[in-house]
């Protein structure tokens, strides 16, 4: 059984311990209020840019998308557009689609074998819907708490307010993109927990992230369904960051340090893993070319000449020998010409 999930689980757990004993035990609420914020944001903008400048400086000289469909050929054979593109509005619209609705995921499929033997697959549509459900609901609470660093708060955040807390019960609004992320996250957990070939490629690296946004979507929730936490202080506090003027102020519960500890940590990890294919979906050379193989030849402009030996070359190297040792050539050899002297003689001279 795969255990690693369990160093993971460890290592958030720990990270918990320290911002609270770090701002309860040891009064360090600058260090994890102020400090550690400015320095998680740094790393993920650096980090961030230099990966992206990275993936645009590597070559790409061939055309190497993956697909799903037939490439534009002959005139009576129908092409895919968008699962083939041949165009540069097909590559987009494929594009549109990979990133709005995880098309490529949406069309995944999973083999089994029957009990009679034959092989089966199975459309993973409960991934593609964990999947869609987990990225939406991060989106939204991320854009949704942008309220704690803009004033005034502008319309289309109030608006989304409005939508995501649609289903009210009572006090205070529930906002279900937490809860749904919250879910999300563990349906991934899970998966990868019970399901045998996931569960055999699973690392350690892959549970932590999953750990650490369950961690940040269940401080939340705590905060604000559970406990008591200053609202006024914690805007002032998110305002003070973004205007380079920062305080801290007082009667700000240890239990916001830790969820603003994960997320610092989550920015800081963010860049170096699995998680920047946010950013590389976009520089990825097998999604963003055009399929146009068959009408346009790639060649690689880096190709510098090099001196071959051609069969044709070989043959009249050894043709001779070849021919004596009974190997079949391409060419056989034209008979010896005769000397002048012989082809002014006579019949009987040549006798």
């Amino acid at each position: 059984m795969n255990v690693k999930y369990v160093y993971s689980l460890i290592a958030v757990l720990v990270l918990s311990l320290i911002a609270y004993a770090g701002v309860e035990a040891a009064g360090l609420q600058y260090l994890f209020g102020v400090i550690l914020p400015y320095l998680a944001v740094l790393i993920f903008i650096v980090g961030f840019a230099v990966k992206v400048m990275g993936w645009a400086r590597s070559a790409v000289p061939f055309c190497i998308p993956t697909t799903c469909g037939q490439q534009k050929s002959l005139p009576w054979i129908k092409p895919a557009h968008i699962d083939n593109p041949t165009t540069t509005w097909g590559v987009w619209v494929r594009m549109f689609l990979e990133i709005v609705a995880f098309r490529s995921l949406f069309r995944n499929t999973r083999t089994r074998i029957r009990e009679d033997g034959r092989i089966a697959y199975n459309l993973e549509i409960f991934l593609w819907l964990g999947a869609l459900a987990f990225h939406y609901a991060f989106l939204t609470v991320l854009v949704r708490h942008m309220r704690f660093f803009l004033e005034p708060v502008p319309f289309v955040l109030q608006v989304l307010e409005n939508l995501d807390a649609f289903l009210q019960l009572g006090l205070p609004v529930i906002y279900l993109s937490g809860f749904v992320l919250l879910g999300a996250a563990v349906f991934l957990f899970l998966r990868r927990l019970f399901s045998a070939p996931v569960r055999y490629i699973s690392l350690a690296s892959d549970f932590f992230p999953l750990f650490l946004i369950g961690g940040i979507a269940v401080t939340g929730i705590m905060m604000r369904y559970f406990t008591k936490v200053d609202i006024v202080g914690i805007k002032e506090l998110t305002m003070g960051l973004v205007t380079f003027h920062p305080t801290v102020p007082e009667g700000i519960g240890g239990l916001f340090f830790v969820h603003l500890f994960f997320v610092s940590v989550l920015l800081v990890y963010f860049p170096f893993s699995k998680l920047m294919h946010a950013g590389g979906i976009f520089m990825s050379p097998t999604r963003n070319l055009t399929t146009d193989s068959r009408a346009r030849r790639h060649i690689n402009p880096w190709n510098y000449p090099v001196k071959v030996h051609t069969y044709e070359e070989y043959e009249d190297e050894f043709r001779d020998k070849m021919i004596e040792a009974g190997l079949p050539v391409d060419k056989m050899p034209e008979p010896a010409e005769e000397s002048d002297e012989t082809q002014a003689a006579g019949p009987e001279e040549k006798e």
